[in-house]
Formats: C-alpha cells, structure tokens, sequence
C-alpha cells in the first residue's frame, strides 16, 4: 500500500531560486521587526496613555472624597472645577453599595456611561485604591474607574456614621483612538516600507547576485564545449564573489590547459604510432618480401642468394637500430615523467666530469670521415677562440647527440657546404653547438624539427632521411642532463644547433660524504681527460 506523499518544506525550499529565497528571507525578517517594534511602541504608549488617566483619576477622587455630597438639587461647583476630563462621571454610594448621587459629564457619557460593579464596603476595601477598567452600559468603550472610601460623617444628634464611596470614572476612548491611529500609522508605514524594500531588495540581490550569473553562464559555456570561456573578473576581488571568480578562472585555464596538452599529447601519440608503423612496416615488408622469394625458389645462384642474405642483414640493422632508438626515447619519457626538478640531470645516466672540447675533437674527425669534401671551423660559441666547457654529463650518451647533429648537418645541406663547430661558455652553460650554411628551415619547420619521425622532406628516402628520430633523441638526452638544445635557423641563412648543459661549478654538489670523494677525485683527474686542442 503507497502512502500519499507529503508536503515537505525542504524540497519546496530546494525549488525555489537563491535570488527568491534571499528576497523573501530579508522581507520576512523586516517585517517580523517591524511588527515586533509596533508592538512594542504601542503597548509602550497604551500603558503611558494608561498611567496618565489613573494619575488624574487619583487626583479628581482625592478631591471628590473629602467634598460632602451635595443635595440633588444644589450645584457641585468645587467638584466640577476638579473634573479634568469631559468624559469623567464621579458616582456616590452608600456603605452598602446603592447609589447616592452621580455626576455626569456635560457631555453623553461615551456608550452611556461606565457599568458599575456591585461596590459595598469591602469590595471597595478590596481593591485598595487601585484603578480598575469596566465595560460600558452600551457598546464596547472601556472605562477606567477608581473606587474610594470616604471618611465618617459626623451627625448632630449622635455617633458619626460611617462614610459612602465615591467612584470616578473616565472613558478610556480617547486612548483607544489614540493607539488605534498610532498602530494603523505603524501598520502602514510598514508596509510602504516593506513595498519599497522589497523592490529595492530585487535589484540588490539582482545586482549583488549578477556575478554568481555569469558563473552559471560560463559553466553552461564550458560544459557545451567552450573550454576557452572565462568568467568576468569583478571590479573588487577582494569579496567573496570576487575570490570564487579568481579562484574559478584559475581553475579553468588549468583544465583548459590540461584539455589541450591532452589533445595534444593524442595527436602525438597518433601521428608517433602512425610513423612507427610506418617505419617498422618498411623494413619488415622488405625482410617478408625476401624470403617469399627464397621459398618460391626464385634464387638459383649461390649469388643470388648472398645478395639476398646482405639486403636481410641491412633491413634487420636497419629495424633493430629503429627498435633501439624507439626504446631509447620511451626510457627518457619514463624518466622525465618522474617527480623531480627536471633541471637536475636523471638518474638513469651514467655522470662524470668531462669536457665538451673531447667531443668537438672527435666530431671533427667524424665530419672528415664522412665528407672529407666540407671546410671545417672549431670555433668557440657565435665565433672567437674555442675555449674550455666542463660539464657533468654522460660521455656516451652526449657523443649520440652530437653524432646526431653531425649527421643532420651532412645529411640536409648540400656537398661541400662549410660546417662549423663551436665549443666553450655561454654564462652558467657549457656549450657544444654545430652550425651549417645550408638552405635553413622555415618557421613551421623550426617549430617541428625536433618531433619525432618529422621530416623536413618527405620526398626523401629512408636511406638518406633516416628514420627521423635523431633530434628527437638529441633533445631527450640533453633534457635528461639537465639542459637543452637551441635552434638558430632562418630561410637560407643556414642551421645552429646548440647544446647546452650546466657548466661543472653551476651543478649542484651531491650532499654525501662518498659524492664529495667522488668529486675531488673527479676533480683531480680532469686535467688528464681534457686533451689540448690548438
């Protein structure tokens, strides 16, 4: 059995807008001070009003017990100078509560007059002198009555007898005016107020809650797909709205940011998977295409068979030195992806103090050896003498890079095309850098050089191309030693490839007391390592 659902406050709040729950909280709260205050007022001024009439009261009953009750038909003139109020009756009664005389107003008494209670002696007694209200004989006015004793009277021909009553009573009518008129002044000046706070409060809250708006639009933006999309900073940021948009834009230029290097890092990993396909297919292709030809007996010479065996080899070299570089390249990712100051140098290298002047050397032999034809320059960094650049770094892996720049050099500029090499100090890096005279690159070519499987021409073949990963390695490596490899280059002014690593006294000294044998030793024996060059 389903029972019916009930009405609950809470999810009726949850539907209503913040710009409404805001308005009709501050409304409620005003109008719940305003009718507390007009409460407050007219009890105050009802019980002023009250306390006014019992002291006129007090003083016309003082008057009126000591006067002797005049006959019916003689004036009361001291008792009528006493009457403070039009609308005050003074009543005489007797020890046992009948009436004697009564005065009335000049006047109609307001709803013909007060309604007397039955007053004899002790009733009178027991009231002790307080004011007391009664109801009028006709209609709903109030009076205010005080009941007095009066003292004995004296008698000629005996003992005195006892004293009457004399009771005053004043209609409370002018004070029911009053405080009616007060509490509907209070009631609608209240509501002005209220009306014209609440129309003020919209547009406050409107105005005040703008910012939280454009927050709302943003995201709706954002999640639509328009990662670019910004909140409008407002003109203080130091409220609260103001630190939540900072605090929100910052956010989203991080996502923005992340979206992208996202975007990016899938584009690369498309196009480096697209290229690696590629690459490897090509060599694999030709070992397949071989031995198909070796099983359909297409080879019936013992030299045709060689020949084949040779082409096998030079795909197999070919595709283990592509696999090498590959994993090479996946090993410094790995490195570079740990946490860390990537200015520091990875831990996977095998460091030593060494000189970039021994690899100068030896690319200027590797140079001769591979084009004997090209003028040759040792130069130091930008021209000048060649001078000294110590480094910590990874002998080996540092002669791959420069290996690589060589041969980029040799392979993309023309026979004969000078090629200079410079070495020595540029500040707090140790530099090493290759430069040509050949055609240059262009901008977008520039800002593509170092991808991996980039080519400048793509009509090149893989023998003379290569596979289009030895800048891509070269940059790794020097990443991984905690530098980085500068390119100079503009259409026909030829390529400056410079590499730059930190120089040996700006490395950062290892803590341990085994790493500072190390380094003296290491210290000791440079001069041994660093051959003289002229």
């Amino acid at each position: 059995m389903r029972h019916p659902r009930r009405w609950r406050p809470r999810t009726w709040l949850a539907r209503v807008s913040l710009r409404t729950r805001l308005l009709c909280l501050s409304i409620s709260l005003v109008a719940i001070g305003l009718l507390g205050t007009g409460l407050l007022v007219t009890t105050a001024l009802h019980g002023y009003l009250q306390d006014r009439v019992d002291e006129r009261l007090a003083l016309t009953g003082q008057v009126a017990a000591r006067l002797t009750v005049p006959s019916r038909s003689g004036p009361a003139p001291a008792l009528r100078a006493h009457s403070f109020l039009s609308d005050t009756t003074v009543t005489y009664l007797d020890e046992t509560g009948s009436i004697r005389r009564t005065f009335d107003a000049e006047t109609t008494a307001p709803g013909g007059g007060p309604e007397l209670p039955h007053l004899d002696r002790q009733a009178v007694l027991a009231h002790e002198g307080r004011p007391f209200t009664v109801s009028s004989r006709e209609g709903d006015h109030l009076w205010r009555t005080l009941a007095l004793p009066q003292p004995p009277r004296a008698h000629p021909s005996g003992p005195p007898k006892p004293g009457g009553t004399v009771v005053i009573a004043t209609s409370l009518e002018e004070v029911d005016r009053t405080i009616t008129k007060t509490r509907n002044l209070s009631l609608s000046a209240g509501a002005g107020l209220l009306a014209t706070l609440g129309i003020t409060s919209w547009f406050a809250v409107r105005s005040g809650l703008r910012p939280l708006s454009r927050i709302e639009e943003t995201a709706t933006a954002i999640t639509s797909g328009d990662y670019s999309r910004r909140v409008p900073e407002p003109a203080t940021a130091h409220t609260e709205v103001g630190r939540l948009t900072v605090c929100l834009n910052q956010m989203l230029e991080r996502i923005d940011t992340a979206f992208q290097a996202r975007t990016e890092a899938e584009a690369k990993t498309r196009r480096f998977f697209a290229d690696a396909s590629h690459e490897l297919r090509t060599p694999l292709v030709g070992i397949k295409g071989y031995t198909d030809l070796y099983r359909m007996g297409a080879m019936p010479t013992r030299e045709d068979i060689d020949q084949t065996m040779t082409r096998i080899a030079r795909e197999s070299e070919r595709l283990t030195r592509l696999v090498e570089e590959m994993f090479l390249l996946a090993r410094l990712d790995e490195d570079a992806d740990r946490p860390g100051s990537p200015r520091l140098p990875s831990s996977s290298l095998d460091l030593a103090p060494m000189d970039l002047r021994t690899l100068a050397a030896d690319a200027l032999h590797d140079v001769r050896a591979l084009d004997a034809t090209r003028p040759l320059t040792l130069t130091g960094p930008g021209g000048g003498r060649p001078a000294t650049a110590p480094a910590d770094a990874d002998e080996a892996r540092l002669r791959q890079v420069v290996t690589n720049l060589i041969g980029n050099a040799i392979t993309h500029t023309p026979a004969g095309t000078p090629i200079r090499i410079g070495v020595g100090t540029i500040g707090a890096h140790a530099v090493l850098e290759v430069a040509d005279q050949g055609p240059g690159l262009t901008a977008p070519e520039r800002d593509r050089v170092f991808d991996r499987f980039y080519r400048t021409d793509d009509s090149r073949t893989r023998a003379t191309g290569g596979s289009g990963l030895g800048l891509a390695i070269a940059r790794s490596l020097a990443t991984a030693h905690g530098g980085h490899i500068a390119l100079d280059t503009a259409p026909g002014e030829g390529c400056t490839f410079r590499l730059l690593l930190p120089a040996l006294n700006a490395v950062e000294t290892p803590t341990s007391d085994e790493a500072r044998e190390q380094q003296r030793a290491g210290d000791a024996t440079r001069t041994d390592r660093y051959p003289r060059m002229h």
